[in-house]
């Protein structure tokens, strides 16, 4: 089954400030459960409509169903609330750590190009890279425009996802997403799984299901967020902060510092 159509190179400073004002864009009434979805599903599409997302965009949304799963996924993230080593062992840290010095030295001369574009090294990239997808063994099956709706109308978190669904649908009326496009639980796609906003917003080119399409993004989304090329980040270090702007939770980051810190040859902590 296809995952998505190729994510055609998409014009970065078209998009870069791209945003919908939550507070209009959030009319449509949110809800906890499926019975208020297809209510809410034409109220959006009204909202939608009216902001400019063309008629085959409209149309896929229309068609969307609730993610039961995608809810389940959402309240149940427990492994966010594990210490770093409960973590470590949970992901697979060790596996990524070996797996990830291995494509380093297979990979060396596109980690070198995009060290020298982004100034991120090998470590962190290949560290979110194995912790996302296990270096694209798992991508998900669940479908993005479904996943994103549904969070979307939820009311835990409808102001974030409503800017991602926007995306999503301007994705699918410009050609860069397939109303079919399977995503992770959330609606992340590719081998480092994107957002649909982070996609326009620092996507580079080209289907993210590609690796190096995907690393590169990715370096580019790190520099984005204040990557200094040759600074340190660990915790307390220039680049954590960049680390933390690609997941939310404490544990992650730490992991991903400790990951990349290895894979590039460091001292483990």
């Amino acid at each position: 089954m296809a995952r998505d159509m190729p994510l055609k190179a998409v014009m970065i400073a078209a998009f870069a400030g791209l945003a919908w004002p939550a507070d209009k864009a959030a009319a449509a009434q949110c809800g906890n459960g499926p019975a208020g979805f297809e209510t809410w599903k034409s109220e959006f599409a009204n909202e939608a409509r009216a902001k400019g997302i063309g008629a085959p965009a409209i149309a896929a949304l229309m068609s969307a169903s609730y993610a039961n799963a995608t809810i389940a996924a959402d309240r149940g993230q427990r492994s966010f609330h594990l210490s770093l080593e409960q973590f470590m062992t949970k992901r697979g840290g060790p596996a990524i750590i070996s797996r990830g010095r291995a494509l380093k030295q297979s990979n060396a001369a596109l980690f070198a190009s995009i060290q020298q574009r982004y100034g991120v090294p090998p470590g962190p990239l290949l560290a979110i890279w194995g912790m996302e997808t296990g270096f694209g063994r798992e991508h998900g099956s669940q479908n993005l425009l479904s996943a994103v709706a549904t969070l979307a109308y939820d009311c835990r978190r409808p102001a974030y996802f409503t800017d991602q669904l926007y995306a999503a649908l301007t994705l699918i009326d410009r050609g860069a997403l397939s109303p079919h496009t399977l995503s992770s639980m959330h609606g992340e796609v590719g081998q480092t799984q994107f957002l649909p906003k982070t996609m326009l917003e620092y996507g580079t080119g080209g289907s993210l299901d590609v690796a190096a399409n995907a690393l590169a993004s990715t370096a580019n989304f790190l520099r984005a967020h204040g990557w200094t090329a040759g600074a340190g980040y660990q915790p307390g270090e220039t680049n954590f902060a960049a680390i933390q702007a690609w997941n939310a939770a404490s544990v992650y980051q730490r992991a991903i510092a400790l990951i990349g810190q290895q894979i590039d040859g460091g001292r483990a902590e």
